[in-house]
């Protein structure tokens, strides 16, 4: 029996890839932000204790998963069948993808966590039009993604505790900015889905 093209991949080599590419766009765009006097990391900046805590447990699990994923790819913990790590890999690249227009899109706006002083803007076109929190599923995508490459038991419980993380932060950052941005943020809350979609206004089903 002929073996698929998939079974033969160098799935060590594009779970980096997935890797490289993502934490390479996050730090890019972190060095970008500090060359022009930027502060992007303000994870746990929040004296606030709910905020504290989320942030804090967020980022113990987004860098955790880190070594989970690099253990998994060195050791090659793979349970999974050929054609879903290769599915696992494009869902990584998808959202690489989804990463980099994130951040692009948020220009100088983008933040890792709440911020205590900085006052942004609201960034509701481009990718923002169709996603209210396009980042975070990047962040999702590229972690679903290299589990299905390299599954396994460690790999699996970092990537429900990172994925479930960044869903509470998501929360608390919708508080905020409802708290900032009042009625403009909640009528494009209201329009654009938390992930992915948006609602057809009256005139655009009247049109149709």
């Amino acid at each position: 029996m002929k073996l698929p093209l998939e079974a033969f991949l160098p799935y060590r080599l594009l779970a980096v890839l997935v890797l490289t590419v993502f934490y390479g766009i996050y730090l890019a765009k972190q060095w970008g932000q500090k060359r022009r006097g930027i502060q992007t990391m303000q994870i746990g900046r929040r004296k606030d204790t709910q905020s504290h805590t989320v942030e804090t447990l967020m980022g113990i699990a987004t860098v955790g998963i880190i070594p989970a994923q690099l253990l998994s790819i060195t050791f090659g913990w793979s349970h999974l069948p050929a054609h879903a790590r290769f599915t696992g890999f494009c869902v990584g690249m998808v959202g690489d993808l989804i990463f980099l227009i994130s951040v692009l899109s948020m220009k100088d706006s983008w933040r890792a966590g709440i911020p205590d002083k900085d006052k942004t803007e609201l960034v509701t076109d481009g990718i923002y039009a169709y996603s209210r929190n396009p980042a975070f599923l990047g962040f999702d995508l590229q972690y679903i993604g290299v589990l299905l490459m390299y599954c396994n038991l460690l790999t699996g419980m970092f990537t429900v505790f990172a994925i479930v993380m960044l869903h509470q932060q998501i929360l608390q950052e919708e508080r905020y900015l409802t708290t900032v941005f009042g009625t403009e943020y909640l009528d494009y809350h209201h329009q654009v889905f938390r992930y992915l979609g948006r609602r057809k206004k009256r005139n655009e089903k009247t049109e149709m």
